[in-house]
């Protein structure tokens, strides 16, 4: 008998727009990697994330500030999602970041991310 454990983009969606940090980490494998690409980590010294742990911390401090996260276009495969995410802050700054991450029983197993804001 084969089992087949799809993902749960709802869950992540809600976690995501609802600044739970809990819950996005529940979507992730144990030994989970984010990769973060941006102005301040560009490609050859990415920011890299690695395990629950480190994970969470990213999590929790990302959910702990205040704005609004909201997933656009999300794309899922078997093996695969993607998705844009669109937060702002209470400023007006705006930030764009678009995600890929690879998909193993369920969870996410790689998670990588290119971001851009305002200045």
């Amino acid at each position: 008998m084969t089992t087949t454990t799809t993902f749960d983009v709802a869950a992540l969606t809600a976690a995501l727009e609802g600044r739970d940090a809990a819950g996005q980490l529940a979507c992730y494998l144990p030994d989970a990697q984010i990769v973060i690409i941006d102005h301040d980590n560009p490609p050859s010294r990415p920011r890299t994330m690695t395990g629950t742990d480190a994970i969470r911390e990213y999590l929790n401090d990302l959910c702990d500030r205040d704005m609004t996260h909201q997933v656009r276009a999300a794309l899922v495969t078997p093996d695969r999602i993607s998705f844009e995410l669109a937060c702002s802050y209470p400023d007006g700054t705006r930030v764009t970041c678009m995600c890929i991450a690879g998909i193993a029983d369920g969870r996410i197993a790689w998670h990588h991310q290119v971001q851009a804001w305002d200045n």
